[in-house]
């Protein structure tokens, strides 16, 4: 759809004398640069998902040159903005923001000020409240400019090692096993790739539901704290992520999931099937420590390995 953009506000911001401010600046790969003048309207800006040195140099240049910068939790901005020597104020807009909120910042951008959203991390509307903003400001007929940049989503993808050329992104399943079972039901009937967002402390019991509904053999990789210092990905089977979360816990940091589709399996997925339907069995005669012993000793696989997993299929089954 082409873009009505209301040229008026451009002249309504010369009339007020915004357009005359002084040059903004910015310092960026330990230079001063200055930045150029933006047009009024709504410029939807990706920032750092946690390496603040992902930043693009346009993107800095637009957060200068703004007439304020509309972020999620303005603290976390605040410590984006200090860190490249840009003091343009920041606003809160969050996902509690109201219709009146939307209201004021149209009439910003009517009037011809220049308005940067933001997001926490990555790119904004991605499972962020930017949404309703973006489309108030389309229906007033104001100019959105997007500056691309880093995105959780694809920088996880284009890491796990599972195909991409078809991929759903779902976001946050629910909270409840219930309610998620239910949406993973629903998922798994999708051709492509999955990519979701999770809270570590409800990863490995969302594992071992996905791992239940979707099949223990699907290949799958966790990305935690990507960009930052302590970043890790692991590789493997539901199944397989499954035990290794049940025994290590809930992970520390941000969290993407990425699962493959059935054909995908690697050839080694049929062990993990085998390894639990010989736990299923073995637990209804014998305790978890044991049915594992017993179990490790059949099959040749690592006991600390197998025991995790009797753990998790336990748990599952008391629930």
């Amino acid at each position: 759809m082409t873009q009505n953009i209301d040229h008026r506000a451009r002249r309504r911001r010369d009339a007020a004398g915004l357009s005359a401010k002084p040059p903004s600046t910015f310092t960026a790969f330990g230079l001063a640069a200055e930045a150029e003048a933006i047009d009024p309207g709504l410029h939807v800006v990706a920032t750092p998902i946690g390496n603040l040195k992902d930043v693009s140099f346009r993107a800095l240049a637009t957060l200068a040159a703004a007439d304020a910068v509309l972020a999620e939790d303005t603290r976390v901005t605040r410590t984006l903005l200090m860190h490249y020597g840009i003091t343009t104020p920041l606003v809160a807009y969050h996902e509690h923001s109201n219709a009146a909120v939307r209201e004021r910042m149209i009439a910003r951008m009517q009037a011809g000020e220049a308005l940067a959203l933001v997001s926490d991390a990555g790119t904004p509307l991605v499972s962020d409240p930017g949404f309703k903003l973006v489309q108030a400001a389309i229906e007033a007929g104001l100019l959105i400019t997007p500056i691309p940049g880093p995105s959780a989503v694809m920088t996880a993808i284009v890491a796990a090692g599972l195909p991409t050329d078809r991929f759903f992104f779902e976001g946050f399943l629910p909270a409840k096993s219930g309610a998620r079972r239910n949406r993973l039901e629903i998922l798994g009937r999708i051709p492509g790739t999955l990519v979701l967002f999770e809270s570590p402390h409800r990863l490995p019991e969302m594992l071992v539901d996905a791992a239940d509904v979707l099949g223990a053999p699907r290949p799958a990789a966790v990305a935690r704290e990507l960009t930052k210092l302590y970043e890790t990905i692991r590789r493997g089977t539901l199944g397989s992520l499954a035990a290794t979360f049940a025994e290590e816990g809930a992970p520390k940091g941000e969290v993407v999931v990425i699962i493959g589709t059935h054909d995908e399996a690697p050839a080694e997925a049929e062990t993990d099937a085998g390894i639990d339907a010989a736990l299923t069995a073995a637990l209804a005669r014998h305790s978890i420590k044991d049915a594992a012993t017993l179990v490790a000793e059949e099959t040749g696989q690592p006991r600390r390995a197998v025991y995790a997993r009797a753990l998790a299929l336990a748990r599952r089954d008391e629930a």
